[in-house]
């Protein structure tokens, strides 16, 4: 996605994307970081936050599992916090009942600056404290935002899984430099499918993010990716692949 500065929008871009990979058979899907707003300021989702359970985001992602008959991992949900000045990065997980079955608050928070570029998130932004997988129809699903994937132990404690997801806004220097590689990296040693929903493209206010959408094997093979723009990108999860690889590296 290129997501912009309304909600309603978004969502309604979010919505045919959903549709479409519906249609096209899967029966998982996972949208980016902030696929409900990246507005021309960072502070901008703090203004669009939502109690946890209720709210246009969290009633958006309920239904679209529910009239698709999907499972969607929802990128974040601008969720409240303690602090009134700052929201959690929420990582929640519907099934295709539309029922809520897991949630992840960004646990590492992203800082960066250049000659031209600046982002400390922990100004708008409150870390989440426990990593999180859960069981699925897929498999064990591990959960991570962003940032988190620069830090393999949050996965290695979480044991065996099957797919890990990294919805992700990475900005463009660190994205060209580290994005793919990273990926591969947690994909190789957890021997697990990586599923990278990424923003990708120019954004109100002028900010760029990477984009390059992914889905990597445990092989550290990608099978599908997506540059820049909005779109679906699609792949398939092969358990036996999984076990294949495993029994090769023991």
């Amino acid at each position: 996605m290129v997501s912009g500065p309304e909600v309603a929008a978004n969502l309604a871009a979010a919505a045919r994307l959903i549709a479409e990979a519906a249609r096209a058979g899967a029966k998982l899907a996972a949208l980016p970081e902030n696929f409900y707003l990246i507005g021309r300021h960072e502070g901008d989702k703090v203004a669009v936050r939502e109690a946890d359970g209720k709210g246009p985001v969290q009633d958006f992602l309920a239904s679209a599992a529910k009239e698709n008959r999907i499972w969607i991992i929802g990128g974040t949900a601008p969720i409240s916090s303690e602090d009134d000045k700052r929201v959690r990065g929420a990582c929640l997980v519907y099934d295709d009942t539309g029922r809520r079955v897991a949630r992840y608050d960004k646990m590492h928070l992203f800082r960066f600056h250049n000659e031209t570029e600046r982002y400390d998130e922990a100004r708008t932004l409150q870390a989440g404290t426990a990593p999180v997988a859960l069981q699925s129809p897929f498999g064990r699903l591990a959960l991570s935002v962003c940032y988190d994937v620069r830090f393999p132990e949050l996965y290695r404690g979480l044991g065996e899984f099957d797919v890990m997801f990294v919805p992700s806004a990475f900005t463009v220097p660190t994205g060209a430099a580290h994005w793919e590689t990273l990926l591969r990296a947690r994909a190789i040693e957890n021997k697990a499918y990586v599923v990278a929903a990424a923003q990708g493209g120019t954004h109100a206010g002028g900010r760029r993010t990477w984009g390059h959408t992914m889905i990597v094997d445990p092989w550290g093979e990608i099978l599908a990716s997506r540059a820049e723009g909005e779109g679906v990108v699609l792949g398939e999860i092969d358990h036996e692949r999984i076990k294949d690889v495993r029994r090769r590296l023991g």
